[in-house]
């Protein structure tokens, strides 16, 4: 059978939804390692990245199922919630490569704001500062993070902020960001294209009078 037949088609769509359950897979394991070694305690960031895993998980088994017995229907649904996570994906991908420091700082303060202490607290030990911005705006805040702040930087006396720490890498991890999330974006309107063109094709040890 030549490439671009009926088992090419469905061979390669088969190995595409193999790598995404591995993606997957990998991501509850990070979440699952970050917790047990301590590096995470919010219960937010965990369930977050474990939701996105089972997510990405299950919508590569309902893939593979279908491209296995040629199941039309869980074909159609694959594809179309595929192509909805595809303009998602791009969308984000595309913001973040396009994102300038004014939108990065407006970004960080919105994003810090909704944490819950214990996220701030990992936060902050991790990258060893505390507070996010002292500005005039973030004050009061930024003094209530420092207060609750357990950095090893605290007890030299001479922590940097946290927003300085992360601004100053914004940029370059934004790209990083952006650019994987693009590459993986065309892999996924891959996926939607190997579906929809697996789906018209007619296997050719059915019945040749079957609807397809």
């Amino acid at each position: 059978m030549v490439c671009g037949g009926f088992t090419c088609s469905k061979n390669a769509l088969c190995s595409l939804n193999v790598v995404y359950m591995l993606v997957g897979l990998l991501l509850i394991g990070v979440a699952a390692w970050g917790k047990g070694f301590g590096l995470v305690s919010s219960i937010h960031i965990i369930g977050g990245v474990i939701a996105v895993g089972v997510f990405l998980l299950l919508i590569a088994i309902v893939g593979l199922i279908g491209a296995i017995h040629h199941h039309q229907v869980m074909l159609f649904f694959y594809m179309v919630i595929l192509f909805i996570v595809f303009l998602f994906q791009f969308g984000v991908s595309c913001s973040c490569l396009a994102m300038n420091r004014g939108q990065q700082v407006a970004l960080l303060n919105s994003t810090w704001g909704i944490m819950l202490n214990d996220t701030k607290t990992d936060l902050e030990s991790q990258l060893n500062c505390c507070g996010l911005l002292n500005t005039t705006d973030s004050r009061q805040m930024f003094e209530a993070d420092v207060e609750n702040c357990r950095a090893p930087c605290k007890k030299e006396d001479r922590c940097q902020s946290c927003g300085d720490k992360m601004l100053n890498h914004a940029t370059e991890a934004l790209k990083i960001l952006g650019g994987v999330g693009l590459f993986f974006s065309f892999s996924e309107i891959l996926g939607v294209w190997l579906a929809v063109r697996y789906r018209n094709q007619k296997d050719p040890r059915a019945n040749p009078s079957a609807f397809l």
